[in-house]
């Protein structure tokens, strides 16, 4: 653990980050700008495969939705690396962000499992939402709003 945070601490954009309120607060900012693509995408679109909303159709929705998905994922994985570089060993005994981690983890290989099992396209092409793909978007929806929830804890701990 030791050796991570020393390489986190090294990164490039960790001293400007360290010795910059204003830089800090940007980076903070646009963080949140994409945990709220994130779930401003994923949550309305989780419900839909699931059934809880019943318009628009997913085929017109879905690969919207998924793409400024992905865009917020990479948009908060690289802000938040940024962040974590200014205390690093700090972050990494936090005992909510571990908890954060493990869901972004689930949720991102929740992802990739419905995408390469096909689930996902063949539903956002038009065809049928399997259970799989339900029950997938019962762990990303779960899995999101735990991370958001984890990170908020982060401060507390």
């Amino acid at each position: 653990m030791q050796t991570l945070a020393e390489f986190l601490a090294g990164l490039p954009f960790s001293g400007p980050m360290r010795r910059s309120a204003l830089l800090y607060a940007l980076v903070n900012a646009t963080h949140i700008l994409g945990i709220g693509l994130i779930l401003g995408a994923i949550l309305p679109l989780d419900l839909r495969i699931q059934g809880l909303l019943r318009a628009p159709p997913l085929a017109v929705i879905g690969p919207f939705l998924s793409r400024v998905a992905a865009v917020g994922v990479g948009l908060a994985m690289l802000t938040g690396l940024a962040l974590i570089s200014v205390r690093p060993g700090e972050y990494l005994g936090n005992p909510a962000f571990r908890v954060k981690v493990l869901l972004l983890v689930t949720a991102l290989l929740n992802v990739a499992a419905l995408h390469l099992s096909g689930t996902w396209g063949r539903a956002a092409a038009g065809g049928v939402v399997s259970v799989g793909l339900r029950l997938g978007a019962a762990v990303s929806f779960s899995a999101w709003l735990g991370a958001l929830v984890a990170g908020r804890m982060i401060g507390f701990l």
